[in-house]
């Protein structure tokens, strides 16, 4: 429990490192050259560390949320269920996951302490128009938890579709949670759970259960 809460915070703080304004350049590159100027921030930012969840909220929705692919992190949790949904539907459920992901994200960066990440070698595979970003998230006193980025390319933009957490993926962990309320309610069904997530989410005041990142966000 503690090691996946470590790691989703952690994935949190390198994806937010893609603030600076990086010329084009391959997404390794691009993480790995910004990542520790904004550990620093996150260090010194006593509004973050005291629980401000609105500033995190603002910093993820402006810095990080435009390096996400989330139609398409969307359509490969909900999976088959997907070919279902109509234009509107796909459209709410794009927003409302987008929403949980934020909230969780910009939780998780109110409890972050002095976690630092290093990077592995990340060979580009395939085409060229996706690659994997290999890193490991490092705290003092606990074993390296490996924390991998799957990005791909479109006209030169490299945005992130999925998260893998010691071998976990983020989007394999939605899937199955999707899944189960689309098997008692449907796609809408689906719909009201995730809405209902976020209103709770909105007026909760207590720290999120990282450790269970598929509804985590309240």
């Amino acid at each position: 429990m503690i090691r996946k809460r470590l790691s989703w915070l952690l994935a949190v703080v390198v994806l937010a490192s893609w603030l600076a304004p990086v010329a084009a350049s391959e997404p390794e590159t691009l993480v790995k050259g910004v990542t520790e100027e904004v550990l620093k921030i996150l260090r010194e930012d006593k509004g973050i560390q005291s629980g401000n969840r609105q500033r995190a909220v603002s910093l993820i929705e402006t810095k990080v949320a435009p390096h996400f692919d989330f139609a398409r992190m969307t359509s490969l949790a909900v999976g088959r269920p997907w070919q279902q949904a109509n234009a509107e539907q796909r459209r709410v459920l794009v927003g409302e996951f987008r929403s949980l992901l934020v909230r969780t994200y910009a939780n998780a960066l109110t409890s972050y302490r002095d976690q630092t990440v290093s990077f592995k070698p990340s060979p580009r595979q395939g085409a060229g128009d996706e690659v994997t970003v290999h890193s490991q998230i490092n705290k003092p006193g606990g074993q390296p938890i490996s924390l991998d980025y799957s990005l791909a390319s479109a006209a030169g933009d490299w945005k992130v579709f999925d998260v893998a957490i010691a071998g976990v993926s983020l989007v394999t962990n939605y899937r199955n949670s999707f899944a189960s309320e689309v098997g008692k309610g449907g796609i809408d069904g689906l719909i009201k759970t995730l809405q209902e997530k976020n209103r709770r989410s909105e007026t909760a005041t207590l720290p999120p259960r990282l450790e269970q990142p598929s509804w985590s966000a309240a």
